[in-house]
């Protein structure tokens, strides 16, 4: 999704993907093992900064590239804080910003422990490899996590936040230090994984100044370049608590590629190039981004194109061209417009058209 910006840019983007068939290779591609340094190493040669469209490029291969001189972004010192749910706690906590009760713990006693002095409930987090609901789980019992605690390493447990809604807000840092937020924008979660964005989030009051403060802050803190996405937990007593950040493009600004003045995309490009920030105010009232979750069975998106087209012309469409499986993101829908109810049913009619 970084493509198209690239090119109106003036970009040339290349990408190093995993595999053969990969629905990056609508760019120059290289394909390789982005954990293998010489394999990075390479392909970097040939150019001028590098970025990421995922967290789990290993240090050691971070390291290499910048021992060789090429720009990274965002740095591997902030890249760490996203890389691993432990490090992310203790970092935030370190520069007071809001997270849940937290501890790090080794062994069902420590696990025990906690649970009593939390109302006998908790989640427990891998520390990394986790997304879309994996490597998250709540626990009522100290056996509640053996089977990790048997896999070996420590584990993250956080008190179970009593929340109204979760809330995610955007900025992009450029090395220069200019920073930009889009609006904030409350996300539906089913079964761990993003399903419905609304932006900006409804009936906010002044969540929208103290999240893009908080977020902003973060940024210079950790020292960011790029998007940071920081997704947050609204508490019943209207407080702001930070869940996990991720320092990318992220699922919840995906509305932005049709929804802002500036997509995430284009922005994250102007970001790692240290180019002049784009303006990321909202092109319309509201925008509602509907995540296709598993796909068609039998058929891809495009194949049902045709028919959700001619009935939501004013819909966007976006295809990811990957195999549908369950709970798999596959593509999404947005729509804009004007009366937020409105803009849901349309949304979630032209997403209707690629379920089941």
């Amino acid at each position: 999704m970084m493509v198209p910006p690239a090119v109106a840019l003036g970009l040339d983007i290349r990408v190093l993907a995993e595999s053969e068939g990969s629905s990056a290779q609508i760019a120059a591609t290289a394909v390789g093992d982005y954990r293998d340094a010489g394999t990075v190493l390479a392909f970097a040669r040939d150019v001028d900064v590098i970025t990421f469209d995922h967290e789990h490029v290993p240090q050691d291969v971070l390291a290499a590239l910048v021992g060789a001189g090429i720009a990274v972004h965002p740095k591997p010192a902030a890249l760490a804080v996203a890389q691993d749910k432990l490090v992310m706690r203790r970092r935030l906590s370190a520069i007071g910003a809001p997270v849940p009760d937290w501890a790090e713990i080794a062994g069902a006693a420590a696990l025990g422990t906690f649970l009593a002095d939390h109302g006998g409930r908790a989640v427990v987090k891998t520390p990394r490899g986790g997304y879309d609901g994996k490597g998250v789980r709540v626990v009522d019992a100290s056996s509640g996590a053996d089977d990790w605690f048997a896999a070996g390493g420590p584990l993250l447990v956080e008190e179970l936040v009593d929340f109204r809604r979760e809330l995610s807000q955007l900025v992009a840092r450029r090395p220069s230090g200019e920073v930009r937020a889009w609006p904030l924008v409350e996300t539906v979660q089913r079964d761990g994984v993003c399903a419905e964005v609304f932006a900006p989030a409804p009936r906010a009051g002044a969540l929208p100044e103290r999240a893009s403060a908080l977020a902003i802050r973060i940024a210079e803190e950790l020292d960011v370049t790029g998007v940071l996405a920081v997704e947050l937990f609204e508490t019943t007593d209207g407080g702001l608590l930070i869940n996990e950040l991720a320092m990318r493009p992220h699922n919840t600004g995906h509305w932005s590629i049709d929804g802002a003045v500036t997509s995430q995309f284009e922005q994250h490009l102007r970001a790692v190039a240290d180019l002049p920030l784009g303006d990321p105010a909202p092109i319309a009232p509201w925008s509602v981004m509907i995540n296709v979750l598993g796909g068609p069975e039998g058929a891809t998106m495009v194949e049902r194109y045709p028919r959700a087209m001619a009935d939501r012309p004013e819909v966007k469409l976006h295809s990811y061209d990957k195999t549908s499986r369950p709970g798999r993101k596959v593509g999404h829908v947005t729509a804009t417009g004007d009366e937020l109810d409105d803009v849901i049913a349309r949304a979630r009619a032209a997403a209707a058209f690629f379920q089941g």
